[in-house]
């Protein structure tokens, strides 16, 4: 049966407006990302898209190539590529694999990401997991912390900025948790001190002390009623924290001795330079068939890799084995996860040097050729990390021995040897006012959106005295740049306020990649 149409029936809505709202808001998406580039479309969206937008109002708005979401290596010769996908785990590592292909080739590109119908939280994780959700410096929080309040989260762990101290530190049977904050005079005034220079602190704080104490035999009845109410209290708290802070640092010496942390330090600071790399090997070798410990010996590995862009083949395979045979063959998922974020990762072998290379191993012994097969890897790969450092000066020359007693710069949180790359961008930022000068460096670390917002001269003259500075570490930073922008500021006149998403350390970060849970 028919219905007929009444006069009186209102119209239809123009639902090809919703058409239209579609395809503006992808073209906005797109032009996010300007120039040429290259969009990879999930294969079940290929046909919703090709009712809002065809090939030729894409090509309108510099798309130059399509392509299928696929199990497979991109083909695109881009500089530019953009993802349009389902919020799915399998689509986010297909990226993520995309990502850290173009990391090991050295190659830097822009990637955009369009979610439809839109982003799920999981897939951030999934691509802060595998590496290419930002890239957070991971040199510096593989150092070892030698400021005090990086050595005691090292040893004790800081959690919610309370520490437990244990009967080794109590000097009791029983355990001690103590607030880390401002409030605890002792604890403030040795927080950023290099630890060399905090037992002599400590050791004059407990004579100020007693001297304190002793001013109470010449007093009458009212100056000692006085002291009671108003000073004993607070002398008697101040000495308990004093007592704990000693037992800490006595705690946190018998480690590092057991550990022959000077060698350690020594070594760390080589692979910084760049000196020494096939002795710094050895040691990382050595390391591991001493079976000191699993997270250290990772934690080494991934700084040597990260600091030479890679390990040369020979050297990943050598470790790798050594590593799986010392601590066991239940790491193996481990290195997986530290290839995907960018840790542990092997050099690509140049086809040319290794033609020379073979030329030569027939004129001299194995163990020379093994020098000049280093020699020759050392002379073709790229690193970002000594380009980078080169730039912004993160490993200062000194003349003669760094006095971490007073410390010249930001490099003393690393004994002299090294300026934690945020903290340097920050000073560099703050001097300049502006990103100006900087952009080979903004190049060499993939960073594509940066912005600087400048004030009016009004606003400079009513802010001079104040200049409070907000730092929003996002993905997590470690006590040694808190202290280095402490530093900073005390140098410079400027007060920072710290935001961050976790407080993090090495240990912490190897743990977290770590397939074999402690």
């Amino acid at each position: 049966m028919a219905f007929p149409h009444r006069p009186d029936a209102p119209e239809l809505p123009d639902f090809s407006m919703l058409k239209r709202l579609a395809r503006d808001q992808l073209i906005y998406l797109l032009e996010q990302l300007p120039g040429k580039k290259d969009l990879f479309i999930e294969a079940d969206l290929m046909s919703p898209l090709d009712r809002i937008a065809n090939v030729s109002i894409l090509k309108q708005h510099e798309v130059d190539k399509l392509y299928k979401v696929e199990n497979k290596p991109a083909l695109s010769s881009n500089e530019q590529l953009c993802f349009l996908v389902r919020p799915r785990i399998k689509n986010m590592r297909y990226i993520a694999s995309l990502v850290n292909a173009d990391k090991l080739a050295g190659r830097t590109r822009k990637y955009k990401v369009i979610f439809s119908p839109q982003k799920f939280h999981a897939c951030e994780m999934v691509l802060e997991e595998e590496g290419v959700y930002g890239d957070v410096d991971f040199v510096t929080a593989l150092c070892s912390q030698v400021v005090y309040e990086g050595l005691v989260d090292d040893t004790f762990r800081i959690k919610c900025g309370s520490v437990d101290f244990g009967p080794e530190v109590t000097s009791s049977d029983r355990s001690l948790k103590v607030l880390l904050n401002a409030e605890d005079k002792v604890f403030n005034e040795i927080r950023n001190e290099h630890f060399s220079n905090v037992f002599g602190f400590l050791s004059q704080k407990a004579r100020n002390l007693q001297a304190q104490y002793d001013r109470r035999r010449g007093m009458d009845i009212k100056q000692m009623k006085n002291f009671v109410s108003q000073e004993l209290k607070g002398l008697k708290q101040e000495h308990r924290l004093l007592s704990v802070h000693i037992g800490a640092c006595e705690s946190i010496m018998k480690k590092k001795t057991k550990q022959d942390f000077q060698e350690l330090i020594k070594t760390e600071h080589a692979l910084l330079e760049g000196f020494n790399i096939r002795e710094s090997t050895s040691y990382i070798e050595e390391h591991i068939d001493r079976q000191v410990s699993p997270i250290e010996s990772l934690r080494l590995m991934c700084l040597l890799s990260l600091t030479e862009n890679g390990l040369i083949p020979k050297d990943y395979r050598s470790l790798k084995t050594q590593y799986l045979q010392s601590y066991g063959p239940e790491h193996l998922l481990t290195f997986s996860n530290l290839r995907r974020a960018g840790l542990l990762t092997e050099q690509a072998p140049g086809d040319t040097l290794t033609a020379v290379e073979s030329k030569v191993s027939k004129l001299v012994t194995d163990k020379a050729a093994g020098k000049i097969t280093d020699a020759f890897s050392s002379l073709a790969k790229r690193s970002n990390f000594r380009a980078i450092s080169k730039k912004l000066n993160l490993i200062p020359r000194v003349d003669g021995e760094y006095d971490l007693k007073v410390p010249r710069d930001m490099a003393y949180v690393f004994s002299g040897a090294y300026v934690p790359l945020s903290c340097r961008l920050i000073e560099q930022v703050l001097e300049r006012r502006s990103w100006q000068g900087l952009d080979e460096v903004v190049r060499l670390l993939n960073c594509s959106e940066l912005a600087f917002t400048d004030m009016t001269k009004e606003d400079k003259a009513s802010s001079e005295s104040l200049r409070l500075i907000l730092v929003v570490f996002l993905g997590g930073c470690t006590f040694s740049e808190i202290s280095a922008l402490r530093f900073l500021g005390r140098e410079k006149g400027y007060r920072f306020i710290f935001l961050t998403t976790a407080v993090t350390n090495s240990a912490r970060l190897m743990e977290a990649m770590s397939e074999v849970k402690a």
